[in-house]
């Protein structure tokens, strides 16, 4: 894909050899996005060995990434590229519309000093992630209204999540991060989510910490509104169950001004 993409872009690649390898520290199977972060890196190795950084547009890094994963027949969406790719606090627009005319989304990096202390929980045998087949995609693509209703709902989150952060209303953040799990659930059914993934959350809402999943399944981000007390509670409560628990970390944003005047300009 990457070849692919260079030949479309009439970039020139020069003819030296390379040998790539890699190591992870990414927990596997627990929906940490492990696969497209080896990727990610593997892009980044590329632009940087063949000295075409500044030829691809950030935008576009998060496409090539999915098209690599498609070749290897991985089912998955552009958010977690486009996080590896921002890194930092990324604001998501998806609208059809510019998704048409682009080819890709609204990609709207935010201050991180916005974004309060997360706590991530996962478990360490992540065996029990959901393995009963979905239908909801298809049921997408057949126009299924309540699908299509959900998911524009699910869309609304992120909007009105962006404008509590600007204010640091941290008690809506925690309501909307609770209200995007109730959708899922309710569009998936917990067949599919399963039993493990679920109890992650209850377990983090039996303290009445505010939970979500961090994509598909298999990690839970857990924020505490009512301070350390409450992670106190939280870290008791993981433990008591089986779960790993650990402060969240953020990555410092990854793509300078310079890289985002530059797609301005390609």
């Amino acid at each position: 894909m990457f070849l692919k993409y260079c030949h479309e872009h009439k970039i020139t690649l020069h003819g030296h050899n390379f040998t790539l390898s890699y190591d992870t520290n990414i927990p596997r199977q627990a929906g940490l996005s492990g696969s497209s972060a080896i990727v990610c890196a593997t892009l980044n190795c590329l632009l940087d060995f063949y000295d075409i950084r500044q030829l691809v547009k950030v935008e576009h890094r998060p496409n090539l990434i999915l098209s690599a994963e498609g070749e290897l027949g991985i089912t998955a969406g552009l958010q977690d590229r486009v996080a590896q790719v921002y890194g930092g606090l990324v604001y998501m627009d998806f609208k059809k519309e510019h998704m048409d005319e682009m080819g890709h989304g609204e990609y709207i990096p935010m201050d991180t000093g916005l974004l309060p202390q997360m706590h991530l929980i996962y478990a360490e045998n992540p065996s029990d992630s959901g393995k009963i087949h979905s239908a909801v995609r298809q049921r997408w693509l057949d126009g299924d209204e309540q699908i299509r209703s959900l998911m524009e709902e699910v869309a609304g989150l992120a909007l009105v999540g962006r404008e509590s952060l600007i204010k640091k209303d941290y008690n809506t953040l925690a309501k909307l991060m609770d209200r995007n799990f109730d959708l899922r659930r309710i569009m998936f059914g917990d067949d599919v989510l399963g039993s493990l993934n679920i109890k992650m959350v209850e377990v983090a809402r039996s303290v009445g910490a505010a939970a979500k999943f961090t994509g598909s399944g298999g990690a839970v981000i857990a924020y505490c509104p009512n301070g350390a007390p409450q992670v106190r509670r939280l870290e008791d409560a993981c433990r008591k169950a089986g779960f790993i628990i650990q402060p969240a970390i953020l990555v410092p944003p990854l793509i300078t001004k310079d890289d985002l005047q530059i797609s301005l300009e390609i």
